[in-house]
């Protein structure tokens, strides 16, 4: 008889251990990381920038509304498949070594989505994963080769490539939505990231919105026509300006003339070649739509700074015609969660790779460590945890993103991971040992747009950038200079900072491992290297 009330007890308390299990498994949120490319927070109506009054946003801001903005979110490296490495591996670009475009990400290290399968979530990844080898960590997949395309994309899937007809950001929401529907196992929590395309050059909005902002004048950035006079040199030693590098067929869309040479072209075609791969319906609205607007165009004629707004102004709507795209199926996202029930426990996270020059300073593109490319946006909802509308202003960056997760999940987080978890920021915590200093590094050069590499330091106030290569350093105090348009390096008044700035510089590199060589290159390697470029 005791044998048997000491069975029943041992049985009755593994299932009850058994039961609590299943439970704590059913409570952890499961998350939706919306991932976009090249969206700058100043093109998001939630973070007041100057385009706030284009209402680019609704969708956006609506999320921003339920749940936290960070104001102060950076990358560590700004380009594309560098961010991607770091948010997969919570260590800076030296250490997954994916420090540029050109190097292929090692599938086989450690990252969170392997992490959060042995947590017992299943992982899922749609759209633009641009790190060339094949995704590891997910119990789905389905990602753009390289850039991918805007119209009718081709894919690749474990089965192989396959090509699916529409338009790439409502193709990936699609697919996004198919997988919530009926491929996940319901039993478990799940992380989706849903990587867009969009807005990335060349900027090809879809069919319904090539008209878009056509009945309005774009306000136009203050910086539009810097002359960098102020800057080290390199930032008059680069080829990202509106007015001399953005092409009027290959990025504006002007129809080329028949002895077009689109081999010439530099940097990445699938824009320009992506006009082959339309449907007879699509390419007619395509050409209904910039026909006559090209047209005009060419008979206005214009020259100088003339020339130069107009070009701004055909960028600059139809990157917010892409981010429209993207907005509506943010939308759509959330009104399916809200439909299922699983907006009540689901985490959903608005981030980009990093920013992007909208005409600021007279660029497009990114890479530089000034404001427009460092910062990219990060909005989060949490229910029943973040607080709806709130703002938050620690320096973060991509860096946490891996580490977040796994907290999030009730993972344990390794030890070599270089960020810090945002849970705490998310309960609305504010921890005494937050980092005060962001560090940042840039390798690609020479390379695409010709931006030097450099690393730099940012705190809540001041900025150090160290363009090593060229032993040029450029200083921002940010609260009576916002725009970085005066370089203070050299100005005494702030030597005690500069010099206390660069002790915290060196601080960082050793505190992330970063033993990358920063010395100054020769005089001749300088003029070699600028001499093959087409410069200010």
């Amino acid at each position: 008889m005791k044998r048997r009330n000491f069975t029943w007890v041992l049985l009755s308390a593994l299932f009850l251990g058994s039961m609590s299990l299943t439970a704590s498994a059913a409570d952890r949120p499961n998350i939706l990381f919306i991932f976009t490319d090249d969206h700058a927070p100043h093109a998001i109506g939630a973070y007041d920038g100057w385009l706030k009054d284009v209402n680019p946003t609704p969708e956006i801001d609506k999320l921003a509304a339920e749940g936290m903005l960070f104001q102060n979110s950076f990358c560590t490296n700004s380009i594309c498949g560098p961010s991607r490495a770091v948010i997969l591996t919570g260590k800076h670009s030296h250490l997954n070594g994916f420090m540029h475009n050109g190097n292929s990400f090692d599938s086989s290290q450690q990252t969170f989505p392997k992490l959060l399968q042995k947590a017992g979530y299943q992982t899922g990844i749609v759209g633009k994963w641009h790190l060339k080898s094949q995704p590891t960590g997910f119990d789905f997949w389905t990602v753009l080769p390289g850039q991918g395309s805007y119209y009718n994309p081709m894919m690749i899937t474990p089965e192989g490539r396959k090509r699916f007809p529409g338009y790439c950001t409502d193709i990936v929401t699609d697919m996004a939505i198919d997988w919530l529907e009926e491929g996940r196992d319901p039993d478990k929590p799940f992380i989706l990231m849903c990587q867009h395309k969009a807005p990335h050059r060349t900027w090809m909005p879809a069919p319904r919105h090539l008209t878009l902002y056509d009945d309005m004048t774009m306000p136009e950035p203050k910086t539009l026509f810097d002359d960098y006079a102020d800057n080290a040199s390199p930032a008059r030693y680069q080829e990202l300006e509106i007015d001399r590098h953005m092409g009027l067929v290959y990025d504006l869309k002007m129809t080329p003339a028949e002895d077009f040479d689109a081999s010439k072209v530099p940097g990445d075609k699938s824009g320009f070649k992506n006009l082959d791969d339309m449907t007879p319906e699509q390419r007619a609205e395509w050409d209904a739509a910039y026909g006559p607007k090209n047209e005009a165009f060419l008979k206005a004629n214009l020259k100088g700074k003339d020339l130069v707004r107009w070009k701004y102004q055909r960028y600059a709507k139809d990157y917010l015609r892409c981010v429209k795209g993207v907005d509506e199926n943010v939308g759509r996202l959330m009104a399916y969660l809200k439909e299922t029930g699983l907006d009540k426990n689901t985490i959903v996270i608005y981030s980009s790779d990093q920013g992007f020059y909208i005409g600021d300073h007279g660029w497009y593109d990114k890479r530089w460590m000034y404001e427009e490319s460092l910062k990219m946006p990060l909005i989060v909802k949490w229910p029943g945890v973040t607080k709806p509308g709130s703002v938050n202003q620690e320096l973060v960056q991509n860096l946490d993103y891996a580490e977040t997760f796994l907290d999030i999940a009730g993972a344990e987080i390794p030890s070599d991971m270089q960020g810090r978890s945002l849970v705490p920021l998310l309960k609305g915590k504010h921890p005494k040992n937050w980092r005060t200093a962001i560090y940042y590094h840039y390798y690609e050069y020479p390379s695409v747009h010709m931006v030097a590499q450099h690393n730099g330091i940012r705190t809540d106030r001041y900025k150090l950038i160290n363009f090593y290569q060229f032993g040029e350093w450029e200083f921002y105090d940010l609260k009576v200079d916002p725009d970085e348009l005066t370089n203070e390096y050299n100005n005494p008044e702030y030597a005690d900072i500069v010099a206390d700035l660069k002790e915290q510089l060196k601080s960082l590199e050793e505190k992330y491992k970063d033993d990358s060589d920063l010395s100054e290159k020769s005089e001749q390697w300088k003029k070699e290297v600028r001499a093959s470029g087409d410069y200010h």
